[in-house]
């Protein structure tokens, strides 16, 4: 009679007793991430986007305000500031500060919740509007005064992504 809750010494397939199936198991969960690395942080990062992105579209029709950083109004960088806490990220407050804190990528390797910059020149202190990437081809934003928050599509080609890590 087998006594439930313990690991046997019976083999667990041709040749390998369960002890040592459940020990190379378990030495394969805690050496994987470690040996892909960049793997388990682009996870990450990629739930942290999708959160972020969850907690701006939860903010639809939320007023914008100047200055604002939630949880009830917003300007733009406040609400990519807060929905990026929520997430478990800090970004700095400006959107000109975000771009830069952001790794850069081209507009053909753009993913959903990556950051969207519009700018008016080539120096980052062109940098004048963010949003969230929400795939295609529209941003989760806070625009203006007199307007809420919204989903709306990419209105100008001068923009530059940026991806939280």
């Amino acid at each position: 009679m087998s006594t439930p809750n313990r690991i046997s010494s019976r083999p667990a397939g041709p040749g390998i007793p369960r002890l040592a199936a459940a020990s190379l198991f378990t030495a394969a969960a805690v050496a994987v991430p470690s040996l892909l690395p960049g793997a388990v942080q682009q996870a990450d990062a990629a739930t942290v986007a999708a959160k972020a992105l969850g907690v701006a579209a939860s903010k639809k029709g939320a007023p914008y305000q100047w200055g604002a950083t939630g949880p009830n109004r917003f300007d733009c960088s406040g609400l990519t500031l807060y929905s990026f806490k929520q997430a478990g990220k800090k970004l700095p407050r400006t959107a000109a500060a975000q771009y830069n804190d952001t790794r850069h990528v081209a507009a053909g390797s753009r993913k959903v919740g990556d950051l969207v910059f519009f700018h008016s020149g080539s120096s980052t202190s062109s940098v004048y509007h963010v949003g969230i990437y929400a795939g295609g081809g529209n941003i989760w934003h806070a625009p203006k005064t007199g307007a809420v928050v919204r989903l709306e599509h990419i209105w100008t080609s001068s923009v530059w992504y940026g991806r939280v890590s």
